[in-house]
């Protein structure tokens, strides 16, 4: 009897992780923290604080609605690849059709959640970040390079939904954390599909790294991308949205990755890809617990 609950003790638990792993908790997490991280930045006092509880929420349910929806959309051409083949859908080990509705309804969720408990305009920048993402982006990952770019824009939302959240408006401090995520997502990506190369050639995705082989285009993209992040990150301090404190650690940070950026240029090796790829994903999460400490230091929100 005790062997049998075990069984089904480990099989419950490997459903549930399952499920989980079909959200891409990685890109969830980004998501829900740059929103968070947005209507943190957009609050103006203490009272608002339980704002960011619901804006985490909702971010969540959409959020991971997003991934359960998008692997549903590539799980095809995922089986056709080694990183990705063993994922929940290729592997079989949730059905199609359950991922579908659990997506949708996370989904709905998300946007509703959004909508009803923080502001109208929050939830319509979801549903714009989830047509984009899931209509649009995902779509022309199989047609042409250029996806990278609508991918980048839906990327970029969510530090505005959580902005819209706080605020009910599209601030400047907004846009500029948009142009930093668009920026950003360049290198990141492009540094993984130079990694997976061989995989994004085998699933027929036509990524840069694909379409020319020498890594020439892709090298000029994250160098000029790496470039103008220089300039772009530190923006925040010289509209006096931050202080001197985050334009000295974005400004090192983006030198850094420029530096990065220009060894893969000169050495077009996978171990110099993947220091890029680490570097993009503490990249984000500096400037962004910068920004907050920037603004704590400066206002008495606790």
């Amino acid at each position: 009897m005790n062997g049998l609950k075990n069984i089904v003790s480990g099989e419950s638990h490997s459903l549930i992780s399952d499920y989980i792993a079909l959200t891409k908790p990685g890109l969830t997490f980004v998501s829900v923290s740059t929103s968070v991280g947005g209507a943190f930045l957009g609050l103006q006092s203490s009272t608002n604080y339980f704002l960011l509880i619901q804006v985490f929420l909702g971010a969540y349910l959409a959020g991971a609605g997003a991934g359960i929806l998008n692997n549903y959309l590539e799980r095809d051409l995922d089986a056709r690849m080694t990183r990705t083949g063993l994922r929940p859908l290729p592997a079989k080990k949730i059905s199609s059709r359950n991922a579908l509705y659990f997506g949708i309804l996370l989904s709905i969720a998300g946007i509703l959640f959004l909508t009803y408990f923080t502001t109208f305009k929050a939830g319509v920048i979801t549903c714009v970040t989830l047509f984009v993402y899931l209509g649009v982006y995902t779509p022309l990952k199989r047609i042409t390079p250029l996806a990278l770019y609508i991918g980048g824009l839906s990327g970029a939302l969510p530090p505005l939904i959580g902005i819209a959240a706080v605020t009910n408006d599209i601030t400047n401090e907004g846009l500029l954390l948009f142009l930093i995520l668009f920026l950003w997502q360049i290198p990141h990506f492009l540094s993984l599909a130079w990694i997976h190369r061989e995989d994004y050639e085998r699933a027929g995705y036509k990524v840069s790294t694909v379409i020319d082989p020498s890594g020439s285009f892709t090298c000029w993209q994250i160098l000029v991308a790496c470039l103008l992040l220089v300039p772009v990150s530190i923006l925040p301090t010289l509209v006096k949205s931050a202080g001197l404190i985050y334009a000295i650690v974005s400004l090192s940070a983006s030198l850094y990755f420029l530096l990065r950026g220009i060894i893969f240029y000169r050495k077009r090796t996978i171990a110099n890809a993947k220091k890029i790829f680490i570097v993009s994903i503490i990249y984000i999460p500096i400037l962004f617990l910068t920004l907050v400490v920037d603004k704590l230091s400066k206002h008495s929100l606790f």
